[in-house]
């Protein structure tokens, strides 16, 4: 029962965890090859995208070894972070803003699974971003109702960044950083999502209806 309990309750740290873990493992097995350099070896964190690691050859041509792992990593990663998005729409009593936090959170996984198919990929991460956009934006709304000032300022924050990430993404404006973006933006709704996990409680929003 113990076991049980502490597996529920770090759930989404433990997703977080894994999917990290077999990203890492997939970046060590990436052949070469990433948009800037065709010529280049391995994985580089700044100039590769994520998404090299899900096809099935590498940019420089060679079979990608790497893909299993990082399919394993990417979905876990949407799974991760759907399920503390429908864990957070839990605590809230409005139900206007817990259903649009639940479902988008929902679709995002599922569209995390789908987007690990190549020929799908593209599509999918354009509706991967709005439904974050649009998750996220209600949660700021949400917790800027709330009294939890700090993470209130580090969800706008976050929000910043990730609309931020969707400009350069669909203008492609500032192309070289994008891949480096990518990774801070990740990194930073990880850390954020954990937030939402650990330090918001039922009781902090009985008061929004």
């Amino acid at each position: 029962m113990l076991k049980t309990d502490m597996l529920n309750k770090n759930i989404v740290l433990i997703g977080f965890i894994l999917s990290v873990g077999f990203l890492l493992v997939a970046g060590l097995n990436y052949p070469g090859g990433s948009p800037r350099d065709p010529q280049s070896v391995g994985f580089s964190w700044t100039e590769n995208y994520l998404s090299d690691m899900l096809e099935y050859k590498a940019v420089n041509g060679a079979d990608n070894p790497a893909r299993p792992f990082a399919v394993i990593g990417a979905v876990l990663m949407g799974m991760s972070s759907g399920l503390g998005f429908l864990r957070f729409s839990r605590k809230l009593a409005s139900k206007q803003l817990s259903v649009v936090i639940k479902y988008g959170g929902l679709l995002l996984t599922i569209s995390s699974v789908l987007v690990t198919i190549p020929v799908l990929h593209n599509p999918l991460v354009t509706i991967g971003i709005v439904l974050n956009l649009l998750v996220s934006f209600y949660i700021t709304v949400t917790l800027l109702k709330s009294r939890l000032r700090v993470l209130s300022i580090f969800t706008v924050l976050v929000l910043l960044s990730l609309y931020g990430a969707a400009f350069m993404f669909t203008t492609r404006s500032s192309h070289d950083y994008m891949p480096l973006v990518q990774k801070i933006t990740h990194i930073l709704q990880i850390v954020w999502i954990l937030c939402l996990e650990y330090f918001t409680r039922k009781e902090d929003f009985d008061h929004i209806r």
